[in-house]
């Protein structure tokens, strides 16, 4: 019940603030299509944790805002990638990229953790995730230093702190986690 009221509430929101017209008509209409489209998602099963979380809006804006961080770094590297092959004197971009794709193993169980940590990946300038297939994601990056962090592990950590902490006594050991980062199907390739 409380995801339906959350998801009135938030609807609701985005009616008015889209809408900029006050008069009762209009918010007579605004709410009959919010409980229409209510109606709807709840008959289709839609509304759920996954679908609306709740837990995520307390620690979700210090993801935003280390994401952010990442977002502007990044966009710094690809500057200086790109005018480092474009300014006399210093070789051609071929030199100064090295494109290559990997499949890197992921120990997030969620499809928001997935969603979420494959958006970021696209989000960061120079990554892009490309599939989620199971227990990996296929990245291509305008660096080897691009898949190298991803390989820290760093953003997973953030991703499964933020959408699993229920989940965290189940997770697998660190070593286990470790030895799946090292198994032999994340081939990398150079283009």
């Amino acid at each position: 019940m409380r995801y339906t009221l959350c998801l009135v509430a938030v609807l609701a929101f985005i009616w008015l603030a889209n809408s900029g017209h006050y008069t009762p008509l209009i918010l007579g209409f605004g709410l009959l299509s919010v409980f229409f489209v209510v109606l709807v998602a709840r008959r289709m099963k839609l509304v759920d944790g996954e679908s609306l979380p709740l837990q995520l809006w307390s620690t979700l804006p210090t993801y935003y805002l280390w994401l952010f961080k990442k977002i502007v770094a990044s966009n710094l590297e690809v500057t200086r990638c790109v005018w480092s092959g474009l300014l006399p004197g210093t070789g051609s971009i071929e030199q100064s990229t090295t494109p290559a794709s990997a499949r890197l193993p992921t120990v997030l169980r969620t499809d928001l953790g997935k969603a979420m940590y494959a958006n970021s990946i696209t989000l960061t300038p120079g990554t892009v995730a490309i599939d989620i297939d199971g227990s990996s994601v296929l990245v291509h990056a305008l660096t080897g230093d691009g898949l190298a962090e991803l390989r820290e592990g760093e953003m997973e950590r953030r991703v499964k702190r933020l959408t699993e902490e229920e989940l965290s006594e189940q997770s697998p050991p660190e070593d286990q986690r470790e030895q799946q980062r090292q198994e032999p199907f994340e081939q990398e390739t150079t283009c």
